[in-house]
């Protein structure tokens, strides 16, 4: 089974699922802004964390898969899921195989786009540098994920996820590079399920199209989205404005598409 820790004993069970090279740690500086009427189940993902790695690939439905097992384990019928960038992905699948388990299902500085052909390209270009020269992918990578304009307050924060990073198994990491290749669109979703949604994105996110992302999210009453002033990593650059606009959107409900 899967890594995964509890936390708080709040009425509500929101379950965090952590990005591409991330594990259950990247969540502290949110934790003390959550609400106390949230139970937090961290996990960590296949091949990352002290998961071990599952599958040559670890495709989005297969991790969606592994963290059902978790909520199982756990006796957990219905909860909120949050998933950051690659763990939104796996939020999508879970939410296509599972809709009945989701009070919520929150996108955080992900997208429920597939990869386009020159991102694909990249993805695949990159297999042979993380399996041979893993230090050298993370170090080249991890800075551009965050926004360029607040580098120097960011540096500390930087400095975090690259140690992250390095800490992941190259193999662990090169498995679900070729999940992602694999995903696909999970438009629908955002059209048809029936729990809420919320989207949180970076108006400075080199990884996701923001924009055009924002653009076409179907317009329902059950869908919310804010644009913040950050780049890929809002749990370490925005810690405190994500965990208000959770809380507030979860247990309470604020107007759609507020931008700040």
């Amino acid at each position: 089974m899967l890594n995964f820790e509890r936390k708080g004993n709040g009425k509500e069970t929101l379950v965090l699922l952590h990005g591409f090279m991330e594990n259950l740690s990247i969540w502290s500086d949110m934790e003390p802004h959550l609400s106390e009427h949230f139970s937090l189940l961290k996990i960590d993902l296949p091949g990352h964390g002290q998961s071990e790695i599952l599958a040559e690939v670890h495709t989005m439905e297969l991790m969606a898969d592994e963290v059902k097992k978790v909520l199982d384990h756990e006796k957990l019928d219905k909860v909120h899921l949050l998933g950051h960038s690659m763990g939104g992905y796996t939020s999508l699948a879970f939410a296509e195989k599972f809709p009945q388990t989701l009070k919520s299902l929150t996108l955080f500085f992900s997208t429920y786009f597939p990869d386009d052909e020159e991102k694909k390209q990249q993805r695949i270009k990159s297999y042979r540098i993380i399996k041979d020269a893993f230090p050298h992918y993370v170090r080249a990578g991890i800075p551009n994920l965050f926004n360029p304009d607040e580098r120097d307050i960011l540096e500390g924060k930087i400095e975090i996820a690259l140690e992250t990073a390095l800490s992941t198994n190259n193999l662990g990491a090169l498995a679900c590079v070729k999940g992602m290749v694999e995903r696909t669109d999970k438009k629908h979703i955002m059209e048809n399920l029936e729990a809420k949604i919320l989207v949180l994105a970076g108006k400075h996110d080199n990884a996701v199209k923001t924009d055009l992302m924002i653009k076409h999210l179907p317009d329902r009453t059950n869908v919310k989205s804010y644009i913040l002033d950050c780049g890929h990593n809002g749990h370490w650059e925005k810690p405190v404005i994500c965990a208000e606009i959770i809380n507030t959107e979860l247990l309470h409900n604020l107007p759609k598409k507020l931008v700040l």
